[in-house]
């Protein structure tokens, strides 16, 4: 009797390739075998993204292609799987309407899979031997307006500090150099894990205090990041390591510090900005203003030779005017952002943006804004130079 094989699809971000890796592997733990392409797979799990829409559109006509496709009428239609972050948002919206409109969206799918039932139980399978994303918590609690993602993936957890560091050994140990940390916020990564101020012990015994990010005049949060990070850097074997995604509130001093000190650590630091104008952030319900942002940049230019800020920006905010985009062409002139990821407004079910703000941007008009600053900031002619 042939085994049954799979085939995985990745929609969206790093962490979304992280997720399929242990997908593979809760796969591969059933007695599936990896299929080299879509069309010779029993299964096809399509691990899905929805931070817009064009990429739950992508997903859909994905799945429509494989039931009308000929080559697969020839044979039994393989299983469609949908997993990811459509399936995210179905299992927490509790009126059900969500899984409802996939279901009649997707009549196609014969399983939604949710992330839930792989866990970090699971081993990453990775094709790759020299680097490896390694998740270090999953969700976020900081919603902003715009975002899904705490209804994708719900609230901020994050992996035991022992785990992270043993696989990241076990990853030296197989010849593994680079690794770069993943987590929606992943420089408050340990939030969840510090039961009191006291203090946090490491795997080493040591014991630590919690780092407390002073934000906005008040102290927000404790992070164990700035440790971890120290700790991943003594693994031998480990040349270089990255990390994403961070947010400028929760980039503490002692964050940049041991940037600094450490020069395994990788000089590029992407740190999303979303906005240049005070109002829009306001809207997104980022806790920092362009002034603030900026100084941050100022102050990790100082203290890490070398480093380039790379960043998010998304144009067309609801009720964002002309004005309040040239604030943002203007904060992007002076930080001089090495590259950025700029993206046209997208409205989401469920979050705070779709229920109080109206889309207002014509898409001519944030498509001639994404031109604008895709152009100044990603096709440069002249050498980046950091803002001080």
């Amino acid at each position: 009797m042939t085994s049954p094989s799979f085939y995985i699809k990745t929609f969206g971000c790093q962490q979304n390739l992280a997720d399929s890796q242990r997908i593979a592997s809760y796969y591969k733990a059933r007695g599936y075998k990896l299929s080299k392409t879509m069309k010779t797979a029993s299964e096809v799990v399509i691990n899905t993204c929805m931070i817009r829409q064009s990429a739950e559109d992508r997903v859909t006509g994905l799945v429509k292609n494989i039931a009308k496709s000929a080559s697969w009428r020839k044979k039994n239609k393989p299983k469609i799987v949908v997993s990811g972050c459509m399936v995210g948002m179905a299992l927490r919206d509790e009126t059900g309407k969500y899984l409802k409109a996939l279901q009649k969206r997707m009549p196609e799918v014969d399983e939604f899979l949710p992330l839930e039932e792989v866990g970090f139980d699971y081993p990453a399978l990775r094709q790759e031997v020299s680097h490896a994303w390694v998740p270090i918590s999953n969700g976020c609690n900081n919603f902003c307006t715009f975002c899904v993602v705490p209804f994708t993936r719900g609230r901020e957890v994050s992996r035991p500090f022992k785990d992270i560091t043993e696989e990241i050994s076990n990853l030296a140990q197989k010849g593994c150099y680079e690794v770069t940390l993943l987590g929606q916020n992943v420089n408050s990564y340990g939030t969840d894990l510090v039961k009191n101020s006291k203090g946090y012990k490491l795997p080493n015994t040591k014991t630590v205090k919690p780092v407390m990010v002073k934000h906005l005049g008040k102290y927000r949060i404790p992070t164990l990041f700035p440790y971890l990070l120290e700790e991943v850097c003594k693994i031998k074997g480990i040349k270089t390591v990255k990390f994403i995604s961070s947010n400028p509130w929760d980039f503490s001093d002692q964050l940049i510090s041991v940037i600094a000190k450490n020069p395994k650590i990788d000089r590029n630091l992407h740190i999303a900005v979303q906005s240049g104008d005070d109002e829009v952030l306001k809207r997104m319900n980022r806790w920092y203003t362009q002034y603030e942002y900026i100084n941050l940049i100022k102050k990790i230019n100082a203290k890490i030779y070398g480093a380039q800020i790379s960043t998010d920006i998304i144009v067309g905010f609801p009720g964002e005017t002309e004005e309040q985009f040239q604030n943002t062409v203007k904060l992007a002139k002076e930080v001089n952002f090495a590259y950025a990821y700029v993206s046209k407004y997208s409205d989401r079910p469920i979050t705070a943006a779709h229920k109080a703000f109206t889309d207002d941007v014509s898409h001519s008009e944030k498509e001639r804004r994404w031109r604008i600053l895709n152009k100044l900031i990603n096709h440069k002619s002249t050498p980046r130079t950091a803002v001080h």
